[in-house]
């Protein structure tokens, strides 16, 4: 779920800058660690990274280091790899010609990759990131065509090598020093990446989401479609490609339901409008699930803040209930969905929220969540409520259960981690301490984010069936993940 950024502009101009406020727009993408690389056209390259937020890690005496007018940045969120500072992007190899990257997802084939690199492509990987890994296919790749000057066609060409031996969610923005920015986005499009130019086609900008595209004055042109590769050389020109495989559309539908801010559009689907119908959707459940007295009971319907709070407003005009704020969100805490381990988010919850005590008092209230992932937030949540004066606490959650590990790119790859496995949802709900639960039907998260663009077929939805798109999800593999954990 990492945020990557890719800008381009005039020779006067400098792109760190617009760097360093695009990434502080996608800072709810990764808390982890920040890094941003610079160059000119003539191939000189800066680069400043580490461990923290972007508003840490930058500062003016390293950002005025930041010259050039072609530049990427980074904000990490680990799903791969450690937390230790090499794991922080960009990457950077000095063979052949210069390349640095930045990547959001998650590869399934990591390790098969890192023993092919090593034996047989005798190319050194030092950290456990697959980010790395993915450079030195590109690397390697690019190596081939073995000019002294490199064409677009080389570039597509090794482009097309990556997608051929790699497996599972990417979309990458690389630095071809001296030569230009490459973006490419996997063949099904599972992680997100758009494109935006401003200034009469002078500046150009790839970002996971269009918000920052937004925010700093770029039109959104379109997004990257999968399978895709898009250059733009040292002299603004922009070329294409397309993979000739096998390509299709199946971007993940979680980024609707948490990752992405509201303000986004991403694959033609408003997020703040797929929240809407999210919530006309769950009001229908609930309908089906509560009974007629249940219904009557409810005095109000809290979202948790915030990413549901769009998804609680239609659902309380539906249901014909008062919606109140109960819950205070200290702003200066980070996403606890993301942040590294058990322990930090359980600590995190209570800092995070506090309630307002009047508005649960004696009242029966329906909490309004995106969804229940590991249930420890939800079950320190209903506590809270009940603490507060609650009589009953009603929960429901906008998405499904989520059952099975994600494996392109959201921290849920341990199945035995998530509360739903194995689990009714009767269980479910005494194991968070609920009076009743309902959670979203899969069809009807469908056909909300749906609504936004009829053209999709269909979406990444394996945290919720066990269905994986790409190849290499074997049983095996998922232990493998689960015994590394």
């Amino acid at each position: 779920m990492c945020a990557i950024v890719g800008v381009t502009s005039n020779k006067d101009d400098s792109a760190c800058l617009t760097l360093y406020n695009a990434l502080t727009v996608l800072q709810h993408r990764g808390q982890d660690a920040s890094g941003m690389a610079t160059s000119d056209e003539q191939g000189h390259l800066n680069m400043h990274k580490d461990n923290g937020l972007v508003r840490d890690v930058f500062n003016e005496r390293n950002i005025i280091k930041l010259k050039g007018n072609l530049g990427i940045g980074h904000t990490r969120y680990p799903t791969a790899g450690s937390y230790n500072y090499e794991e922080a992007q960009p990457f950077y190899v000095n063979s052949p010609y210069g390349l640095v990257l930045v990547h959001n997802g998650n590869l399934v084939n990591t390790d098969s990759l890192r023993n092919e690199l090593f034996q047989s492509d005798l190319r050194h990987i030092n950290t456990t990131s697959d980010s790395e890994v993915l450079l030195n296919i590109f690397a390697h790749a690019l190596q081939k065509s073995n000019k002294s000057k490199l064409t677009k066609n080389d570039i597509f060409k090794a482009v097309d090598e990556v997608h051929h031996r790699v497996e599972g969610a990417y979309s990458v923005i690389i630095m071809v020093l001296g030569y230009g920015i490459v973006a490419f986005r996997d063949p099904h499009g599972i992680r997100p990446l758009v494109f935006g130019s401003k200034n009469n086609d002078t500046k150009h900008m790839f970002s996971s989401e269009s918000v920052a595209l937004d925010c700093l004055g770029y039109e959104l042109n379109r997004d990257v479609k999968p399978g895709e590769t898009v250059f733009i050389d040292t002299n603004g020109n922009i070329s294409t490609h397309m993979y000739s495989n096998s390509t299709f559309l199946n971007p993940c539908i979680f980024e609707y339901v948490y990752l992405a801010r509201p303000d986004s559009t991403i694959d033609k689907i408003n997020v703040y409008s797929s929240r809407i119908e999210m919530g006309r959707f769950l009001a229908e459940k609930i309908k089906k699930e509560l009974s007629q007295s249940e219904l009557d009971s409810i005095d109000v319907v809290m979202p948790i803040p915030d990413t549901s709070k769009t998804s609680a407003l239609p659902l309380s005009i539906s249901l014909n209930k008062k919606l109140r704020e109960g819950f205070v969100k200290n702003r200066y805490i980070g996403r606890t969905f993301i942040m590294p381990g058990q322990k930090t988010r359980k600590k995190s919850v209570k800092q995070k929220l506090n309630t307002i005590n009047r508005e649960f008092d004696n009242k029966n209230v329906l909490l309004i969540d995106d969804s229940i992932v590991r249930g420890n937030t939800s079950k320190q949540i209903i506590q809270m409520a009940r603490e507060a004066g609650a009589k009953k606490v009603y929960f429901a959650s906008a998405s499904p259960p989520i059952r099975f590990p994600n494996v392109y790119g959201i921290d849920m790859p341990y199945v035995k981690e998530l509360i739903a496995y194995n689990r009714d949802v009767q269980e479910i709900c005494n194991e968070i301490g609920a009076d009743r639960l309902i959670y979203q039907d899969l069809d009807d998260l469908i056909a909300a984010v749906k609504k936004g663009n009829s053209e999709i077929e269909s979406f990444d939805t394996s945290c919720f069936n066990g269905e994986y798109i790409t190849e290499g999800v074997s049983k095996e593999y998922l232990e493998e993940l689960g015994a590394n954990r």
